[in-house]
């Protein structure tokens, strides 16, 4: 298959919603607002934004994405790159996109000195489980994740 990874550009946009929307029926979640989607679109593109979008595509658009931006680890005195969210369309999952994605976000930690990567997996997507582990992924048993809604 051949598809090109590459940072979004402005005029993805309405594809790259649209791949959200994706992602929320899969995760059984309501999509994004329409003041949502005008915030994100905005968030990604203004200047000095921290969020990074990676993008796979096919001679038919845009059929993968990788939203991502950095935090900070006290302790390793380093960056962490922070996968907030991964999806490949379904009709193009199981033909190793993930994997060149991932691959491409180890190259960018690298690239910019990170000290881990981190990302949260629902408890339930067991394909998604196992293909982390397929980059020794490790679950960690001592801590809970916490959110607080503002």
């Amino acid at each position: 298959m051949n598809i090109t990874l590459r940072q979004i550009k402005k005029s993805d946009s309405k594809q790259l919603l649209k791949l959200i929307t994706e992602l929320a029926k899969f995760e059984k979640l309501k999509p994004p607002s329409l003041s949502a989607q005008r915030r994100l679109i905005n968030d990604i593109f203004r200047k000095n934004s921290n969020l990074k979008v990676l993008v796979a595509e096919n001679q038919k658009g845009l059929i993968a994405y990788a939203f991502y931006f950095f935090t900070y680890s006290t302790f390793l005195a380093r960056p962490t790159l922070y996968l907030e969210d991964i999806y490949i369309s379904s009709e193009y999952q199981k033909c190793g996109i993930g994997s060149c994605i991932f691959k491409e976000l180890l190259k960018i930690a690298r690239k910019y000195k990170c000290g881990r990567i981190e990302f949260i997996v629902l408890k339930w997507n067991k394909n998604a489980l196992k293909f982390y582990k397929k980059f020794n992924a490790k679950e960690l048993k001592d801590w809970k994740f916490f959110r607080i809604k503002i």
